[in-house]
């Protein structure tokens, strides 16, 4: 069975960076499609980005684009979100989530056409003067 943990999250200045990890354990990551989710208090949880199997495809919602950057490594049972120039906005708790590749399109899986198989516990992201 999957398990999946966040960290990296905390409190960063509007225009800092922080770099989120998501590593699995009891099951290598290789053959998942890979996605970070946020939620937002108040706010349904959204897609922010997504890598397919072997890291060839990747998705950006609209508002991360040019400022998030999702990298997998699969040696290390990792995936990463580099978040740069960060903005209230993208305050809220995030998410890494795992599909097995052969169940859905990474589109699919960002957009939350199709439900991950396994989740992390999340980490507390907070952009605040």
């Amino acid at each position: 069975q999957m398990q999946l943990a966040e960290s990296g999250g905390g409190l960063v200045q509007p225009g800092g960076s922080l770099r989120l990890s998501c590593v699995s354990s009891g099951s290598t990551l290789e053959n998942y499609h890979v996605g970070w989710f946020r939620q937002a208090p108040g706010m349904e949880r959204e897609g922010v980005s997504c890598t397919s199997r072997f890291g060839g495809l990747t998705e950006y919602a609209d508002s991360v684009k040019g400022r998030f950057t999702i990298v997998r490594d699969d040696p290390n049972n990792a995936v990463y979100l580099q978040m740069d120039n960060l903005t209230p906005a993208d305050t809220g708790v995030y998410y890494c989530a795992a599909i097995s590749f052969g169940l859905t399109t990474i589109q699919d899986l960002c957009s939350g056409r199709r439900q991950p198989s396994y989740w992390g516990q999340g980490t507390q992201v907070t952009v605040s003067a």
